[in-house]
């Protein structure tokens, strides 16, 4: 038996959809209750407007991977807040259990004090309209979705649960679709700022594919 319901499960038996989040398409309006700064706090989608939004869904609180996920993206908050980006966690727990989870000292499991705002799922519509939502066990899988400012789902990343996903990672992600929003140059496999980019036409290809000996 796994540390999650569904870890005695096959993976092949998880059905999911992504009917109604699609890349490149408007992003999956939601709205309901978070937890910020010990606070309970409503917000929706068109409140981070003009920002990009990080989605982090992970499966329940009072569970292993999820506080390690949670606390690594809180702990770096600021450097997302530098490139103009907001993160909200998000599972189908209550805002209660969400608050009693945050007064839980780390030592003990908890979360302890954290920068940001944990959004409650309880009706599991937002799992289900963003394609993580796994029918069977009524939680959702650790999917990652980047929002641009104007609404537009650029990025979805999908984590089976024994696996936590990555900081950095989502950080270069962000700096990446942003670069190509300001310079309408594209970002080559690994980038990171301060590398070179790819006019995207043929002459601009072949300009970067000879430097790079490709």
């Amino acid at each position: 038996m796994g540390a999650y319901p569904c870890e005695s499960r096959l993976s092949k038996e998880h059905s999911l959809q992504f009917s109604k989040a699609q890349i490149s398409k408007p992003a999956p309006p939601f709205e309901g209750s978070t937890v910020i700064n010990g606070e309970f706090k409503e917000v929706k989608l068109s409140d981070f407007k003009n920002k990009y939004l990080v989605l982090l869904f992970y499966p329940l609180d009072f569970t292993f991977v999820c506080p390690t996920e949670i606390i690594a993206f809180s702990d770096r908050i600021d450097e997302f807040k530098d490139i103009d980006t907001e993160v909200v966690a998000i599972s189908v727990d209550s805002q209660f259990t969400h608050l009693a989870w945050i007064n839980t000292p780390r030592s003990q499991g908890g979360l302890g004090k954290i920068k940001i705002p944990l959004l409650s799922d309880l009706t599991h519509q937002i799992a289900k309209d963003y394609g993580v939502y796994l029918q069977d066990v009524g939680h959702s899988l650790r999917g990652l979705f980047i929002i641009d400012g104007k609404g537009i789902l650029r990025q979805i990343t999908m984590n089976d649960l024994p696996v936590g996903r990555s900081v950095d990672e989502t950080l270069r992600l962000l700096q990446a679709f942003q670069y190509t929003d300001k310079h309408g140059e594209v970002c080559p496999a690994g980038w990171k700022p301060g590398s070179d980019t790819i006019t995207p036409d043929p002459e601009g290809k072949l300009k970067y594919f000879n430097k790079h000996g490709l």
